[in-house]
């Protein structure tokens, strides 16, 4: 097997694995108790907080455990959307830890800013809260799928208390400029939230100054080598954030519910190996997916989708390849390719199935019949050249039969 979607899931690293086996038998304590057996637990869980909190310059405290990337995204608009609404409605009843608490009831409206191309995760959130009366604009990327701070400051109106950025696109790989928009946010109105959804940059790429801009940032587990079922919610000290899950008094009264221990385990230790070696495993995957999409690019009627410029991360994911391949349908190829044992996929794991064209796709221009040839490579550093160059050779010959077949 080629597998070349590590933007849908990754392998687990054998060092997280490692870290996760003593909680999964022995070291069973629940991490709230207080006798000897929960304190390593407890332990573990502290050491996962620092070990996350290190990749974006945080304090272990700023640190929240969710069960993934979905949660931290539905936690940060929601979270912030009832902090707000107390506020102004003057209900504002603090939790233990300061943040404050929904009343139940309170003034309707209220405005925030995102993109055409988030994930569903924000974008089905971001829907939620316009039934509930908040107000939002969607900002609409260019052609390779950027956004700018002038665009986020033209859209910022009086009742606005949110705006989240993507700092990477799941699925055409652009990464955003997004400690400049959450600066150019702050200079405006310091009262203004900024999140950004970095699920799919978190340990792929540089962001240890992230904490010193963004106010609230999601990550998930298994985007880098860690194990599912587990994410992360960077939470900025001071910030009023309403609780998502209530209950308990774990993760300090803000997410309820007994600690994954073992994932969490698992996640930090994930995190770290990718802090350690993190130049490293952007140059290797930067030169294969050079390599590949070079390869790929011989094939005509391709267009490739997002920016993109040969050695360059600064704008793109190192190991992200999108592309959209005139004269075939990319649901067609990508069975064509798992029946030669090579994973891919058209863009997110999340919309696997749909029929309408990607959001994404649209929302940077292209037409349906291009964007339904789409297809999304994503390697890792555990690819070699000999899987790429295998997968390339596949892929023409596939494009070959299915142009053959639609007499393209």
């Amino acid at each position: 097997m080629i597998y070349l979607d590590n933007a849908a899931t990754t392998q687990i690293e054998e060092t997280a694995f490692s870290a996760m086996l003593p909680f999964l038998k022995g070291e069973y304590g629940n991490a709230s108790a207080v006798y000897e057996l929960a304190r390593n637990s407890k332990r573990a869980v502290f050491n996962a907080r620092k070990q996350c909190a290190a990749l974006i310059g945080a304090a272990p405290n700023e640190i929240f455990f969710t069960s993934g990337g979905t949660e931290s995204d539905n936690w940060a608009l929601i979270g912030a959307y009832e902090a707000w609404k107390n506020q102004q409605s003057g209900a504002d009843h603090p939790s233990s830890d300061g943040s404050a608490e929904c009343a139940g009831s309170g003034t309707r409206g209220g405005h925030i800013i995102t993109t055409a191309i988030e994930h569903h995760a924000l974008l089905r959130t971001a829907e939620y809260l316009e039934s509930l009366g908040v107000s939002v604009t969607y900002l609409k990327p260019d052609s390779e799928g950027f956004i700018n701070a002038s665009q986020v400051i033209e859209a910022i109106r009086e009742d606005t208390f949110l705006v989240s950025v993507m700092t990477a696109n799941n699925e055409i790989g652009t990464i955003e400029p997004v400690c400049e928009i959450a600066d150019a946010v702050h200079s405006v109105r310091k009262d203004i939230l900024v999140h950004t959804d970095a699920v799919q940059a978190y340990g792929q790429i540089c962001l240890d100054a992230f904490a010193k801009h963004v106010d609230l940032l999601s990550a998930s587990s298994h985007k880098l080598g860690g194990p599912k079922g587990v994410g992360m919610l960077y939470v900025r000290d001071g910030i009023r954030l309403a609780p998502f899950i209530r209950g308990g008094m774990q993760e300090s009264g803000r997410r309820a519910g007994t600690e994954n221990v073992a994932g969490i385990a698992g996640f930090g230790a994930a995190a770290e190996v990718s802090f350690a070696g993190i130049d490293a495993k952007i140059g290797r995957e930067t030169e294969l997916r050079d390599r590949l999409l070079a390869k790929i690019c011989d094939i005509t009627g391709v267009i490739i989708n997002g920016p993109y410029e040969k050695g360059d991360y600064s704008k793109r994911l190192p190991g992200n390849i999108s592309v959209c391949i005139k004269g075939i349908e990319g649901e067609s190829a990508l069975i064509m390719l798992d029946r030669e044992g090579i994973c891919a996929s058209s863009g997110s794991a999340c919309t696997s199935g749909a029929r309408e064209p990607s959001h994404v796709l649209k929302a940077i221009g292209r037409a349906d019949d291009e964007a339904k040839g789409s297809l999304r490579f994503t390697l890792s550093h555990h690819n070699t050249e000999e899987e790429v160059d295998r997968a390339a050779a596949v892929l023409s010959e596939i494009v070959s039969k299915l142009r053959a077949r639609n007499r393209f």
